[in-house]
């Protein structure tokens, strides 16, 4: 296992894009617990900071991410999990966390 970067509490972020479109599906973050679950079970496996807990994408929802692929940026403290999606990956139903765009006057709105 490489020597990956944590921040001082432990986390790293990890970038989870589809392996087939490339579309950025969601950002969360990861425990080295988390982490090396992901890479021995195939199965997207985040931390809760919010619940202050893991998190297997999928196992309440269905809608789960096989990672086919693990990458870690230059500095070794960022991820990617390349995934095939089933289902969507957004809690909001959207197939992507980010389906909204800032426009040049500040406004959040949908993308088209």
């Amino acid at each position: 296992m490489p020597d990956l970067k944590y921040d001082d509490k432990g986390f790293i972020p990890v970038i989870c894009q589809d392996a087939d479109t490339k579309q950025i599906l969601m950002m969360a973050y990861a425990k080295k617990e988390q982490v090396l679950k992901t890479i021995t079970t195939r199965k997207a496996t985040y931390f809760s900071r919010s619940r202050n807990c893991e998190w297997v994408k999928g196992e309440t929802s269905g809608n789960t991410q096989q990672v086919i692929k693990v990458l870690v940026d230059c500095d070794l403290d960022t991820l990617i999990y390349l995934v095939k999606q089933k289902g969507n990956a957004c809690h909001t139903g959207n197939q992507s966390c980010f389906y909204r765009q800032i426009s040049e006057n500040g406004e959040i709105n949908e993308n088209e």
